[in-house]
């Protein structure tokens, strides 16, 4: 028997009857166990559930995302990941482009794609309500790049045109 192959059986030889995943398996993260500790853009409170240190993800970050009523981020990017935004509560205002001059608003249910190196800002919307998101990433690792963007004060509205809003909508 190679020294390989019995490293192969090493576990189930001192838990015999313990299943092969059971500790490599489907992972649970309570909702009050989240990290802080993630590269931070001002203005928004970004806690990790899923990523490479936690859980040893590969290809995906996900955590929430929490902006306090009537508050900004800073204009940022993600480098070459791409990142999902889904809301939960509250309404959200995307800023997007070189100058953030492109704008769309989400509320609870919506998704929000922003593709790599894009820079935005996240803006909640409402002067009342705390926005809550839950964020997804397509690494385990989190990237955020800070930019120093002096943004148009007008941004030009960018209504949703797909299948469901063949004219637009907001």
């Amino acid at each position: 028997m190679s020294h390989e192959h019995e490293h192969s059986h090493a576990h189930e030889r001192e838990h015999p009857h313990e299943p092969a995943w059971k500790h490599d398996g489907v992972r649970v993260v309570p909702g009050n166990q989240l990290d802080g500790n993630v590269p931070s853009t001002p203005g928004m409170d970004r806690k990790a559930a899923i990523n490479f240190a936690r859980v040893g993800a590969q290809k995906l970050w996900a955590g929430t995302v929490t902006i306090h009523a009537n508050a900004k981020t800073g204009a940022h990017h993600h480098g070459p990941l791409e990142s999902v935004i889904y809301v939960v509560k509250g309404r959200a205002r995307m800023r997007w482009g070189e100058q953030l001059e492109f704008t769309a608003e989400a509320g609870p249910g919506d998704f929000i794609y922003v593709p790599p190196y894009v820079p935005h800002q996240e803006i909640n919307a409402s002067p009342t309500e705390t926005l809550e998101c839950v964020l997804c990433r397509s690494d385990g690792q989190a990237v955020a790049v800070n930019l120093d963007i002096e943004p148009v004060e007008k941004p030009e509205q960018v209504l949703w045109v797909d299948p469901t809003h063949p004219h637009g909508g907001v």
